[in-house]
């Protein structure tokens, strides 16, 4: 009852929300209006869940979950676990992000690495290419300022480009670096070189997609397999068999959900660190 009533909530919530969007579209086309025509109160209502929204981060909804099962089984326990998953479930999507950034990353050090190239191809000395491209692609990330300033006044650019690989998915640049101090101290060809370095760079990103692509799967299972529990709980609760109320009440049902938890733990443990394994670093 707890989780239907959430859910029409939220219904409801997402369908005014949907009018009130396609009232505003109707006015600004239409001309009737300004694009923040409205009542004011509704407007800032609006605003305020909108707000509240973009601060409720993921992990917040385990302990929501948490008081909604602990009130459907009148027990504390699932609030306490709920509250301990916030910490789990943060760093679980601080790592994402981080993954993410460190992929924008490579991104950028490959397009760097193609920018740089076709500016020493059009004629320009290697300083001033580079300090084109970097305006032009990005790539060096937080340690752009020292890059650039090397390139510009004569420094040493590929210690530099070394101290900017030591960034999440920076590590194409200690290739740049190599690049640059063959082609100033041996007379080599810059862009050759950027080109090759460019070409191995995009191979290797392509083949760590490829291998996530093909470990989705593995992905989706360990996710399911983690979600059966909810589903025997649900098809218990349908059948009148009260699951919560014998987890949570009884000997027998304590010991079987600390052991079904620990063995749960275990397993998306195990499964994630194969999968992790199989990619290898990153």
């Amino acid at each position: 009852m707890g989780a239907a009533v959430v859910l029409l909530g939220l219904a409801a919530w997402l369908t005014c929300q949907g009018r009130f969007g396609a009232r505003r579209a109707r006015l600004l086309l239409a001309g009737g209006g300004a694009v923040g025509s409205g009542p004011p109160g509704r407007l800032r209502a609006v605003a305020g869940l909108r707000r509240v929204r973009g601060r409720l981060r993921a992990e917040w909804w385990a302990p929501v979950a948490g008081l909604v099962l602990g009130v459907l089984g009148s027990s504390v326990l699932p609030v306490v676990a709920g509250a301990a998953g916030v910490p789990v479930l943060r760093r679980v999507r601080r790592a994402g992000r981080a993954r993410r950034a460190r992929e924008r990353r490579t991104d950028e050090v490959i397009a760097l690495c193609g920018a740089l190239a076709g500016e020493v191809r059009a004629g320009r000395q290697p300083g001033e290419a580079l300090l084109r491209a970097a305006r032009d692609s990005g790539g060096l990330g937080d340690a752009q300022a020292v890059v650039l300033a090397a390139a510009r006044f004569g420094g040493d650019v590929p210690a530099a480009l070394e101290a900017a690989a030591r960034q999440p998915g920076a590590d194409g640049l200690l290739g740049l670096a190599a690049c640059w101090r063959v082609a100033v101290d041996r007379g080599a060809g810059l862009a050759d070189g950027l080109d090759r370095l460019t070409a191995a760079l995009r191979a290797e990103r392509d083949r760590r997609a490829d291998l996530r692509a093909q470990l989705a799967g593995a992905r989706s299972t360990a996710a399911m397999l983690a979600g059966l529990p909810v589903l025997g709980l649900l098809i218990g609760a349908a059948l009148g068999a009260d699951p919560l109320h014998v987890l949570l009440h009884t000997g027998a049902g304590l010991g079987c959900l600390l052991a079904g938890a620990v063995l749960e733990a275990l397993g998306t443990w195990w499964v994630l660190r194969i999968v992790r394994g199989a990619e290898g670093p990153t």
